[in-house]
């Protein structure tokens, strides 16, 4: 049974005993409130796992995929039980950075230079202590790429390195520009559409380990970074495989998700002020080709990019910006298999514009689709300090791609 599983039995069994154990007195004692109380419980858990708790819907057009992720990968066939008192997407995307747990990492960090002048920041958990893969030459290597203002520090960054230690597998975190504390040499950042410094710490990756099994795995934007490379590159990569979390597949919709009021108060403003701080610092360097104070008093994600990052990319419009953004309109041209998880209640990317009907027709593209989860959240469990459901799933299709994948290489 996996972690967070529980059935009715179980639930209702737990709730009468810690009932009756505690409460004792008052309206209770007279055992109508506690009848009440078991009542309303028993109803909530009835709801619970008759309407929250189900199996996740698994989209692949090829069978022999499929068989492989059922039988290597059986999480994503499994239900999945989300924590019984915070399962509602936007809060499971408020919660799990302040809830799960941070695990220790010692990284080692290198500067890599770009063909325009600038620098990348790469943070490396190289596991040498390995028993499983003790030759650092054909270590399996894992490329891990954060969400929009995220670094090596965030927490889910570092549940996935700590479950590839287990593995004996190395990490190497893509930091995108400027956001990790080094400097910013050139007036240039990043986007979810420019592929370019991807490519270059792919190929430099590649090139220190080029006997090393090697895939890579993007959360939010880092997922929509790595499916608009693996679109632009077809089979012409060095990537066996890729694993995809909460990415925001039509930006169009995912921003006007986003600009509803109370997406707007709980995220969209507060993402808008963590793009500001991550430029704030390089104030110097940018104010050579933007005007800074107008960029800084943007409210939303639209107006940041509007001002800053379409300019900044060399688009005509924001809406020629948010095209090439958009990852659905590369799925099609993806060479490697790509396992997606996405959440259908995530506000970042409403479950509405998630191209169902276009994974079908590739058949290295495989749609794991919860009913919820929120946004990088998948939290599971009574009290979900450790693993989550998502966790689980990157665990299970990493070592399914590093131990079987020759089984599906060939689809």
């Amino acid at each position: 049974r996996p972690p967070g599983a529980m059935d009715w039995q179980v639930l209702t069994r737990e709730l009468s005993l810690y009932l009756e154990s505690q409460v004792r007195v008052g309206f209770f004692g007279s055992g109508v409130g506690l009848s009440l109380v078991l009542g309303f419980g028993v109803a909530y858990a009835c709801y619970y796992l008759n309407s929250i708790a189900k199996k996740p819907q698994l989209v692949a057009s090829n069978d022999r995929f499929c068989r492989f992720l059922e039988e290597y990968c059986p999480v994503v066939t499994e239900t999945y039980y989300p924590t019984i008192w915070c399962w509602e997407g936007r809060v499971q995307t408020l919660l799990r950075p302040f809830i799960t747990s941070r695990p220790q990492v010692q990284y080692r960090n290198e500067l890599i230079k770009t063909a325009d002048g600038g620098q990348i920041s790469l943070d490396w958990f190289d596991n040498n202590g390995s028993s499983y893969y003790p030759d650092a030459s054909t270590r399996p290597t894992v490329l891990l790429l954060p969400g929009l203002t995220g670094t090596s520090k965030e927490s889910y960054i570092l549940h996935m390195i700590h479950q590839s230690e287990t593995l004996g597998y190395r990490c190497v975190v893509f930091n995108n520009r400027g956001i990790a504390g080094e400097e910013l040499l050139t007036p240039r950042t990043y986007c979810a559409a420019n592929t370019e410094d991807l490519e270059t710490v792919i190929h430099h990756v590649h090139s220190l380990h080029p006997s090393a099994p090697f895939m890579a795995a993007g959360v939010s934007m880092g997922g929509m970074l790595l499916l608009n490379y693996l679109g632009k590159t077809g089979r012409d990569t060095p990537l066996m495989a890729a694993a995809i979390f909460s990415a925001g597949w039509n930006v169009f919709e995912s921003i006007e998700s986003l600009e509803k009021p109370l997406n707007w108060l709980l995220f969209n403003y507060y993402l808008t002020t963590c793009l500001q701080s991550s430029i704030s610092r390089h104030r110097q360097i940018l104010e050579k080709l933007f005007d800074m104070d107008l960029v800084m008093k943007a409210r939303t994600i639209r107006e940041f990019d509007k001002q800053f990052t379409s300019v900044m990319f060399g688009y005509r419009s924001i809406d020629d910006y948010y095209e090439d953004a958009s990852p659905c309109r590369k799925l099609k041209s993806i060479g490697i298999p790509v396992l997606c998880l996405n959440s259908v209640d995530d506000v970042f990317s409403p479950g509405h514009a998630i191209p169902v009907e276009t994974a079908k027709q590739n058949a290295n593209v495989a749609l794991v689709l919860t009913s919820c989860g929120g946004h990088i959240g998948f939290l599971e469990g009574i009290w979900p300090r450790k693993c989550t459901y998502m966790d689980r799933v990157f665990k299970q299709f990493v070592q399914a791609v590093f131990e079987h994948g020759n089984k599906i290489f060939s689809i």
